[in-house]
């Protein structure tokens, strides 16, 4: 390695180590290190973005934060589903903190509900958690023509169940960490979360993909795995 190689290597890494701390405040720009190393990342988008939102599915926080860092500007999560009008949460501007949704935007009002089959309750320490119900005027009213569907998709008071388990936080931010549809219960009376399994599996170099399967009316789940 040659003097110029390791002391752009060198300036690379200093630079992302100091955006780094700065970015525990909220900061996401450097006069200095943005002008010589993160320019150059900032111009594959055009050099002129102030702001981007992700959706869709949960970010992992790592990546979040080095995306930030790179990109020199603030990235805001979302969380919402079609029922809701879209976006029904969303991280404040100044949140330096990744890996959760924020709160509920103007207008939606969300609440907990217990499911103890699966071991998540609204009264749970230090988090509460349940599953996310919504209320308000930019959440659906129902499926239209389909009754059956609406009558299961909202509860006797009105609130719309979204399916997703979520907790929340001491500031108010929600965090998905769950999916209904997703965990099943085995024999033995263990509740399986197939997507949470499916995602530390996925983790070894060795697997491609991989699915989890369970019966109700065997007490063990069963892995496909597709070999790296």
């Amino acid at each position: 390695m040659d003097e110029a190689t390791g002391c752009n290597r060198w300036m690379i890494h200093n630079g992302f180590a100091t955006k780094q701390v700065a970015a525990t405040r909220g900061v996401y720009t450097n006069g200095c290190y943005d002008s010589l190393i993160f320019k150059k990342v900032k111009n594959i988008l055009g050099g002129r973005v102030r702001i981007m939102i992700t959706g869709s599915a949960p970010i992992n926080a790592v990546v979040l934060d080095y995306l930030r860092i790179c990109f020199c500007c603030p990235i805001l999560e979302g969380y919402g589903m079609a029922e809701s009008s879209s976006a029904s949460c969303f991280t404040r501007q100044g949140d330096p903190n990744a890996g959760h949704s924020g709160g509920p935007i103007k207008g939606v009002c969300i609440r907990l509900r217990d499911i103890p089959e699966f071991g998540y309750l609204s009264s749970d320490k230090p988090y509460p958690r349940g599953e996310i119900c919504m209320k308000g005027p930019s959440i659906t009213s129902g499926y239209f023509k389909n009754k059956e569907q609406t009558e299961k998709a909202f509860d006797k008071d009105g609130w719309f169940k979204t399916g997703d388990v979520g907790q929340i936080y001491t500031n108010g931010a929600i965090r998905i960490i769950d999916r209904l549809e997703s965990i099943f219960k085995l024999s033995n009376g263990e509740n399986i979360a197939a997507e949470k399994v499916e995602n530390i599996v996925v983790l070894s170099p060795f697997v491609e993909q991989n699915f989890i399967y369970g019966d109700s009316s065997r007490d063990y789940c069963v892995a496909i795995v597709y070999p790296n």
